[in-house]
């Protein structure tokens, strides 16, 4: 392990995030949506990346679920494996802002430990942790994957809000209580931070 780490160099790329923040005019950034299962990171995450496409911002959303289709099929849901599930999302996040997108990641990542070490990964400025806070009772009445009710019935192990603990964010940049506010009001608001905070220019689209 030693001589292998010993025969790796990190290369500089000789276009910088800086370069492509001038070129794209706009800053790229990650947005980390965390909350429940049925919260809705996904829906909020898609739909501000179809709002940023509609004014000329490169994004991508990384979801949780087609994640681990592909990069994370390898991984469970044990304390460990959800571990590892955030440190690669952090990782691939980090290559997403570097390439200068503005990414989303849609996960439940439970543990403030896992999502702060995500957050380390990034420039102070880069990484935009989104509280999506709905009440269990709301996340369950809403259940689009009916795996609240299987987990109740201890048909799905480990599962955060009923069998394993969610640990809510301290310090969030940003709270969108999804059983209170619709989904064009949390649209809004996300827009409108990025806007405020200087990633994006004013758009039309938040004129109107």
């Amino acid at each position: 392990m030693d001589e292998k780490k010993n025969n790796l160099h990190w290369h500089k790329h000789s276009v910088t995030v800086e370069d492509r923040r001038e070129s794209y005019n706009y800053k790229s950034c990650v947005l980390w949506f965390t909350g429940l299962s049925a919260a809705g990171k996904s829906t909020l995450a898609n739909s501000l990346c179809e709002q940023l496409h509609m004014i000329g911002v490169k994004s991508y959303v990384l979801d949780g679920d087609n994640i681990r289709h592909g990069l994370n099929k390898n991984l469970g849901f044990s304390p460990e494996d959800r571990k590892e599930n955030i440190r690669r999302i952090g990782e691939v996040a980090k290559l997403f802002v570097d390439a200068g997108l503005i990414a989303m990641t849609a996960f439940i990542s439970p543990y403030r430990e896992d999502r702060n070490n995500a957050r380390r990964l990034l420039r102070e400025d880069e990484f935009i942790e989104v509280f999506v806070k709905c009440s269990v009772t709301e996340c369950e009445r809403r259940d689009p994957k009916g795996i609240y009710k299987k987990a109740k019935a201890g048909e799905i192990k480990e599962f955060t809000g009923v069998s394993a603990p969610y640990e809510e964010p301290e310090n969030p940049e940003l709270i969108l209580e999804t059983d209170k506010m619709d989904l064009q009001e949390c649209v809004r608001a996300l827009l409108e931070y990025l806007v405020q905070n200087e990633y994006i220019k004013k758009s039309l689209s938040l004129e109107e």
